[in-house]
C-alpha cells in the first residue's frame, strides 16, 4: 500500500505539472493554472488511501472479535488472504480435547472395555461380559492404579482441574472406585512430563509401608515406557518381558491406535529402567463438530492443512484420515525422521506430507522454515510455552484462548478464543473479504482519479476551457475520499470468497484485470464527461449552466461508478442494493450534497452553478448509468470465459 500511493502520488504530480506547464505555453493565467494544478494534486493524489486501509483492517478486526478471533496486528488481516499453509495441533484444535479411556489391555493379555463419557463416574469397566469394580481383577486394577497416582489431576463436582489427558485417568479409576488410591500414597520425587520426553513418573510409598523402599510410576508414549521396563506383570507374577511379548504389545499399540484412540502406557518398578510392564489404554478424543467440513472447504480453495502432533503414528493417521486430512498419496513424518533432515532436505519432503506424529515444539519452527523456504505463507497454532518460538517464525502465529499459555499468546499474531479451528477459517474469509474490500476502493479511487485528469488534461491541450472549475475539483474529491469511497471498505464479506485461492504475497494489488476495469470506467466517464461539454459548448461560450452539467455529469458518474464497485465478480442485483445499509447513506448523503450545490443559492454562488431542469437530470442519470452498465457486461463477459477454465498448476498446490 505504501508503495502505491507513493507511486499514484509520483505519477500525479508529473502529470499535474505538464498541465500547468502547457496551459501556461497556451497564454492561459498563470495564476488560474496555479489554482487548477492545487485543485488536481488534492482530487488526483490518494490521501484517502491509508484511511480506508486503516479503518477497513479495524472493523475487520472488531469483526473477527465476533468470531471468536482477535488479531493483535492490523496488516496480519491482510496476511490471512495469502496464507496457503495452515500447520495445526490435533488435540483441542482439530479435537474437542474432551478425553475418555474406552479400552484397557493388560500386559497378561486382558480386554476391557470401557463406557461413559465425560469426567465422572458414569460408566462400567467390562471385561468378557463382566464388571470389574475395585480390586476384583488385580491385573486391570494395576493399569488403573498407576494412571491414578501418576497423575496431577483433580475432579470435584464434575469439574476438571488439570489436564483433559490425566482428567480421563481420574474418572477411569471414579469408575471402578479406585480413586481415592491416589490419597494412600505419598509422593516423593516426580519427573514430570514434557513434549520432548513423552513420559512421566512419580516416586512414591505407601502411607503404610513409609518405611519400605519407593515405588515409581510411570505413564506416556508406548515407545518411550517399554524401552524403560525388563519385565512384565502376569497376573500377579513378575516375568522376563521377552521379544514375544513386546511384539504382543506393539500389535495392540497399533490396533488401538488405527481406531483413532491415543495410546497410553504404564509401568511401575524399583528403579527407572527396571520397570515392570502393566498394560495400555485407548483414550478417544472426538473430532470438533464441523472441522471436517472447515477443512474440505480450505483444501477445496488451496490452503494445505499439516497435523503436528504428538500422538503416535496410527493414531494421528486415523484422525487425519476421518477429518479428509490424509488421503491417498500422502505421508506421514515422524519427530524423529525431522531432526534426521536440514531445511532444505525437509522442503523437498513437506509438501506430500500431510501428518507430523511424535513431534515436539522445536520441530514445528523447522516446519516452518522449510514451508517458508519453498515460497509459502505459513499459519502455525500452538498452545505451549515452547511453541513460542515456531508461532514467532511463522507468517501467522495462532494461540490458543482457552489452553494457551501467556508467553504464546504475546508471541502470537492472532489468538483463537474458542480454540477451534473453524475459527480460523472464518478469519481466512475476513482476510479475503477485507482485501476485496480495500480493491474495489482502489479501483474506484483511481478510475475517479485518472478521469479527473484525464479529462482537464485534453481539455488543455485541446486549448478548451476548464470543465471544472476549483471549487468543483475539490467537491469530487470529497466524494472521491469521502463517505461513499469509505462505505466501500465496510461491504459484507461475499460468501463464496473463502473458495477462491489464496492470492500470491508478490502480487501487486493493481493486477491486470483490476487496471482494466480501472481504465474502461475511467474511458467511459471522460467520454461521457466530455459529450455533455461539448454538447453545452456548442456557442463556444462558456456558461455557469455548461459547467453545472458537466460538473453534476462527472458527481453522477462517481456514484454509478461507486455502485459497480461494490464487487468485482458479483452483479448488482445478487449483492442487493440495501445489503450495504452505510454505502446507501453514503450515496444518498452525496446526491443530497449534489443537489444543494445545484439549487442552494449561497452554494451557487461558491461553485459557480445554476439550477437544472428535471430534463437535464434525467438525461444525465441516463447517461452515467452507462458505467455501471459497461461494468456490468464486463463480469458477464468474465463468467462466460470461466466456465470453460484452463487447467493451470497453481503456485498454491501443496
Amino acid at each position: 500500500m505504501d508503495l502505491l500511493g507513493k507511486q499514484l502520488s509520483l505519477y500525479s504530480f508529473g502529470i499535474i505539472g505538464v498541465i500547468m506547464l502547457v496551459g501556461w505555453m497556451q497564454g492561459k493565467h498563470i495564476l488560474d493554472m496555479f489554482t487548477i494544478g492545487v485543485s488536481l494534486a488534492v482530487a488526483a493524489i490518494p490521501e484517502g488511501l491509508p484511511i480506508v486501509v486503516t479503518v477497513t483492517l479495524a472493523l475487520g478486526v472488531m469483526r473477527m472479535v465476533q468470531k471468536n478471533a482477535i488479531v493483535k496486528k492490523l496488516p496480519i488481516v491482510e496476511t490471512l488472504s495469502c496464507c496457503n499453509v495452515i500447520c495445526s495441533d490435533k488435540t483441542g484444535t482439530l479435537t474437542k480435547n474432551e478425553m475418555t479411556v474406552t479400552h484397557i489391555f493388560t500386559s497378561d493379555g486382558l480386554h476391557a472395555e470401557v463406557t461413559g463419557v465425560g469426567y465422572n463416574s458414569s460408566g462400567e469397566v467390562i471385561s468378557d461380559g463382566e464388571v470389574i469394580h475395585g480390586f476384583s481383577n488385580s491385573s486391570i486394577c494395576k493399569v488403573v492404579e498407576a494412571g491414578c497416582i501418576c497423575n496431577d489431576a483433580v475432579i470435584r463436582n464434575n469439574t476438571l482441574m488439570g489436564r483433559p489427558t490425566e482428567g480421563a485417568l481420574i474418572a477411569l479409576a471414579m469408575k471402578m472406585g479406585l480413586d481415592g488410591v491416589q490419597q494412600e500414597y505419598v509422593r516423593r520425587a516426580e519427573h514430570p512430563f514434557s513434549s520432548e520426553q513423552k513420559w512421566m513418573a512419580v516416586k512414591c510409598v505407601h502411607q503404610t509401608q513409609q518405611d519400605k523402599p519407593e515405588t515409581y510410576f510411570m505413564k506416556g508414549a508406548y515407545e518411550q515406557v517399554i524401552h524403560c521396563c525388563t519385565t512384565y506383570n502376569s497376573k500377579g507374577l513378575t516375568l522376563p518381558l521377552t521379544q514375544q511379548q513386546r511384539e504382543l504389545y506393539q500389535q495392540e499399540k497399533t490396533y488401538m491406535g488405527s481406531a483413532g484412540l491415543r495410546v497410553l502406557a504404564f509401568a511401575s518398578g524399583p528403579e527407572i529402567g527396571q520397570l515392570t510392564f502393566l498394560g495400555l489404554v485407548g483414550i478417544i478424543d472426538p473430532p470438533r463438530t464441523g472441522v471436517r467440513e472447515a477443512v474440505a472447504t480450505l483444501i477445496g480453495s488451496g490452503v494445505a492443512i499439516k497435523m503436528v502432533t504428538g500422538d503416535s503414528q496410527e493414531t494421528a493417521v486415523s484422525i487425519a484420515s476421518r477429518l479428509g486430512l490424509y488421503s491417498k498419496g500422502s505421508q506421514s513424518v515422524s519427530g524423529e525422521e525431522v531432526d534426521q533432515m536440514d531445511v532444505h532436505q525437509l522442503s523437498h519432503v513437506i509438501p506430500r506430507t500431510a501428518v507430523f506424529y511424535r513431534a515436539s515444539p522445536r520441530h514445528k519452527l523447522k516446519i516452518v522454515k522449510s514451508l517458508q523456504n519453498i515460497g509459502y505463507v505459513v499459519a502455525m497454532t500452538g498452545d505451549g510455552v515452547n511453541d513460542a518460538v515456531a508461532l514467532k517464525a511463522a507468517d501467522i502465529g495462532v494461540a490458543m484462548g482457552q489452553t494457551g499459555t501467556d508467553v504464546c499468546k504475546e508471541a502470537a499474531d492472532m489468538i483463537l478464543v474458542d480454540d477451534d479451528f473453524r475459527t480460523i477459517l472464518s478469519a481466512i474469509e475476513e482476510g479475503k473479504g477485507i482485501y476485496n474490500n480495500i480493491k474495489n476502493f482502489v479501483r474506484f479511487q483511481l478510475s475517479t482519479s485518472i478521469a479527473a485528469l484525464t479529462l482537464i488534461s485534453l481539455a488543455t491541450l485541446m486549448n478548451f476551457p476548464n470543465p471544472l472549475n476549483a471549487m468543483q475539483i475539490l467537491w469530487i474529491n470529497i466524494i472521491m475520499d469521502g463517505p461513499p469511497a469509505q462505505s466501500l471498505g465496510v461491504e459484507p464479506v461475499d460468501n463464496d470468497v473463502i473458495r477462491k485461492p489464496p492470492r500470491n504475497v508478490k502480487d501487486s494489488i493493481l493486477t491486470k484485470n483490476l487496471i482494466v476495469k480501472i481504465l474502461v470506467s475511467s474511458l467511459v466517464i471522460v467520454c461521457g464527461t466530455l459529450f455533455v461539454f461539448w454538447r453545452e459548448l456548442r456557442d463556444n461560450v462558456i456558461t455557469p449552466r455548461d459547467t453545472t452539467m458537466t460538473f453534476t455529469c462527472f458527481v453522477f458518474f462517481d456514484m454509478f461508478n461507486a455502485l459497480s464497485s461494490r464487487s468485482q465478480t458479483r452483479y448488482i442485483f445478487e449483492m442487493g442494493l440495501c445489503s450495504n445499509k452505510m454505502f446507501c447513506y453514503a450515496v444518498l448523503g452525496s446526491l443530497m450534497g449534489q443537489l444543494l450545490v445545484i439549487y442552494f443559492p449561497p452554494l451557487q454562488r461558491v461553485f459557480q452553478t445554476e439550477s437544472l431542469s428535471m430534463f437535464d437530470l434525467l438525461f444525465l442519470i441516463g447517461l452515467t448509468s452507462s458505467v455501471c452498465i459497461v461494468s456490468e457486461t464486463i463480469k458477464m463477459i468474465e463468467r462466460m470465459s470461466d466456465r470453460n477454465p484452463k487447467h493451470e498448476t497453481s503456485f498454491h498446490e501443496v
